[in-house]
């Protein structure tokens, strides 16, 4: 729930970037029944008010209807952002990327490229059965870094990144020293020869008694 009101305070935020906010539509009780037809901005109000008592569901179906009725609306952008960081407070972190790409596929940016590296650092729950998400979200922190060093967002994804390598690198530790006990040499041999270019230590890394990347979130 505290996710949730950090989320619903930044789409308050938002709605003051969008400089649309004269001439709001008047809705009456006729209105709110009506589901289609709306014009952009009432439906930015609809996806507003939905998002305020928590109706993500909904939201996400007026979404819907305001890009197919507004397909060039400058309200998509907005509501994009705010959807996206709604489902992240609630860590639907699937549904948050989906409106990342969308806009992404549109517009670009460094904010919208940081909140996707986000939203995939959130969802990696096990280290173990998560290994193709941590390489997803690697490669996305150096793509970020290569175009965007000097953002005001680099020092966390730079954060996300180091994290990540160092869970990786206990990962392949652990399947070594695994593949020792069991009278397999070579391919111990093969995993610890991924982590010789790690730029830490060993002793600089510290496993945590619960889960790492969970132990180590740079966001809370």
């Amino acid at each position: 729930m505290k996710r949730y009101v950090r989320g619903a305070a930044v789409f308050a935020a938002l709605l003051g970037l969008s400089g649309c906010m004269g001439g709001l539509d008047t809705l009456n009780g006729s209105d709110e029944a009506k589901e289609y037809g709306k014009s952009a901005q009432g439906w930015y109000d609809a996806i507003e008010r939905s998002l305020a008592h928590n109706e993500l569901e909904k939201a996400d179906k007026q979404y819907l209807s305001l890009r197919s009725e507004h397909t060039g609306s400058t309200l998509l952008g907005t509501t994009m952002l705010a959807l996206a960081l709604a489902h992240m407070a609630e860590e639907e972190y699937l549904l948050a990327r989906y409106y990342l790409d969308e806009y992404l596929a549109r517009y670009g940016g460094e904010y919208a490229r940081f909140l996707k590296i986000k939203a995939a650092f959130y969802q990696i729950r096990d280290i173990n059965k998560d290994q193709k998400q941590v390489a997803r979200a690697l490669g996305e922190c150096q793509a970020f870094l290569s175009v965007y060093g000097g953002s005001r967002y680099a020092p966390l994804v730079r954060t996300m990144q180091v994290r990540l390598q160092m869970a990786q690198y206990l990962l392949n530790e652990d399947i070594a020293s695994l593949y020792d006990k069991i009278g397999k040499p070579a391919a111990a041999k093969q995993y610890r020869q991924r982590n010789s270019n790690f730029i830490y230590s060993p002793e600089q890394i510290k496993g945590p008694a619960g889960g790492f990347l969970s132990s180590l979130n740079p966001f809370d």
